[in-house]
């Protein structure tokens, strides 16, 4: 299996997945540069967390028009897994690849810490009751009007919902998809959760290895 890993000016998280999917899941990577056209061969495509142009204009809107993301539509047309993990998901948003959008956090803080979660939609019965994830970020607020939220929960589209919403998520969104369920985007890190923590409350180095395994389950389909 192969997995392109789009990267941006102020991208930071890209190391951090690219080491999760090759030395956990022997997955060969290539990072796919932001100003470069790229031929939709991989098998699927990973939009890491950072800070994107430095989130000027808006969080994720510069790096929704560089060239790369012409290629990441025509993967996407082409069925290709695409995933986008925090500023990955807001950039989607932007991209308008996901409806909705992700803005200011409720109390305008950052927020760094983890947080339960629960499957919803389509991925309703695929975590456990103690599943967790970590997040960091200032801008995960996920907004969309109310024509587009009875949309996406009637098809479905509503991946993990918070448990306890830190951010002011409408609906307690912290994940979502596409029509199809092969364009997906959430707020917290799964490759942050693949290690044993010193915390033993959870086994949480489960955690985010269930959710790479959920989605590469898309690649045979």
């Amino acid at each position: 299996m192969r997995a392109g890993i789009l990267v941006f000016p102020g991208s930071n998280c890209d190391r951090d997945l690219i080491s999760v999917l090759e030395n956990e899941f022997q997955i060969q990577t290539e990072i796919l540069w932001h100003t470069e056209h790229f031929e939709p061969h991989h098998d699927l495509y990973f939009l890491p967390g950072g800070f994107s142009y430095g989130d000027y204009l808006r969080t994720g809107a510069l790096a929704a028009q560089c060239r790369s993301i012409a290629s990441l539509r025509r993967a996407a047309q082409n069925g290709r897994p695409v995933v986008g993990i925090c500023n990955g998901f807001q950039i989607l948003c932007e991209a308008k690849l996901l409806p909705g959008a992700l803005v200011r956090n409720r109390d305008l803080l950052h927020i760094c810490e983890w947080v339960p979660l629960a499957g919803a939609g389509r991925w309703q019965d695929c975590f456990p009751e103690n599943f967790a994830l970590p997040i960091s970020h200032g801008e995960g607020n996920f907004l969309c009007n109310e024509d587009e939220l009875k949309a996406i929960e009637d098809r479905g589209q509503v991946l993990l919902r918070y448990r306890e919403n830190p951010n002011g998520s409408l609906a307690d969104i912290a994940g979502i998809c596409s029509p199809n369920g092969r364009i997906i985007g959430l707020m917290p890190h799964p490759e942050r959760a693949l290690r044993p923590s010193l915390d033993l409350a959870f086994s949480r180095e489960r955690f985010g290895r269930l959710f790479f395994e959920k989605v590469f389950s898309l690649v045979s389909k």
